[in-house]
């Protein structure tokens, strides 16, 4: 390479090195979550969820460190402003819509009953239940990042329903079919506390990919262990085409927002040194622009992919090896 394209290629990796900077440093966001449990049903699914918004409740401030007043949760037993009623969850919802910041990231955990016909989905609520197009009305306009996971029975279309841009839409089930309760909410909660096991790429942080693989693959391991039919398969969508995949699907271009989106905070070194805090935004910034180059690999020549990601890989390593070395 000659010696004038060197320093192009130089002036070219500054300058994406910084606007890689300026846009990390422009997405400090801060964190929301909305817990609903629904209709219980019975005893049995009632201890459930009691236990299991035990656990979120307390994973998410001790483990993930929301804010208290970042939390909302709604339950079928709770005071009469957090009964899980439809017009609560809409007051809720109302209120984040305006407070939730398009730099910000917003939960929604539904856990309980869902159930759906030829034309629409319900998730069950004390009183009237609200179906997939209700629930999409009532966030619609809403600026943040919305990671939205449908535990229920028969939550497929709210994928279809609740998708679109700068969102993670997660449903237990793949079919409308799969009507029998569902055991994904237990996994999905034992991934954020578990963190580190769930962590595959072992980058010290859990994202909502690993979360969402971690249950999907402990689901399946249950099944497995009690010799019974998989009545529950989950999927994702987060590139907005409604169409969603599972864990183990190898096709489809669903993945790269989720693999990017984290519900713990950014890791201690952030706080504490300046200099580490923005080569450590670079280092996310850098995984996002290598994620979404995979997910548009097929529709790019061979050697165009490859010399792409080879820039960002060796810029990756090099903004790992000056974390480290800084640590």
């Amino acid at each position: 390479m000659s010696g004038r394209l060197l320093a192009r290629a130089a002036v070219a990796v500054v300058i994406f090195v910084a606007g890689v900077a300026g846009h990390a440093q422009a997405q400090a966001q801060d964190r929301y979550a909305l817990i609903v449990a629904g209709v219980a049903g019975g005893d049995k699914y009632a201890e459930n969820h009691k236990k299991w918004t035990a656990s979120l409740e307390s994973i998410l401030a001790k483990r993930l460190a929301f804010a208290p007043d970042h939390v909302t949760i709604l339950s079928e037993s709770g005071t009469p402003t957090a009964i899980a009623t439809r017009e609560n969850v809409t007051r809720v919802l109302s209120s984040l819509k305006e407070r939730v910041k398009a730099s910000d990231t917003l939960l929604i955990f539904l856990m309980g009953h869902g159930n759906a016909d030829s034309t629409t989905a319900k998730f069950n609520l004390v009183g009237p239940d609200m179906d997939a197009k209700e629930w999409k009305a009532a966030l619609d306009g809403f600026a943040g990042r919305l990671v939205f996971v449908d535990t229920t029975s028969s939550s497929f279309p709210f994928v279809q329903a609740m998708a679109g841009k700068n969102r993670v839409v997660i449903a237990a089930t793949d079919s409308v079919s799969q009507r029998y309760d569902t055991v994904f909410p237990q996994y999905f909660i034992e991934a954020l506390e578990q963190g580190t096991k769930a962590d595959a790429d072992k980058n010290g942080r859990l994202s909502v990919w690993e979360a969402f693989v971690y249950a999907s693959q402990a689901v399946k391991a249950a099944f497995d262990q009690k010799g019974t039919l998989v009545t529950e398969r989950s999927v994702i969508d987060d590139n907005g085409d409604g169409v969603a995949k599972e864990a183990t699907a190898t096709t489809g271009a669903d993945g790269v927002l989720a693999k990017t989106t984290f519900l713990d905070p950014e890791p201690a070194s952030t706080a504490a040194n300046a200099a580490v805090a923005a080569l450590e935004r670079q280092r996310v910034g850098l995984e996002a622009r290598i994620e979404e180059l995979k997910g548009r690999k097929d529709q790019m020549p061979a050697g165009q992919y490859e010399e792409e990601f080879e820039k960002l890989a060796v810029e990756l390593a090099r903004i790992s090896a000056q974390i480290r070395a800084a640590k």
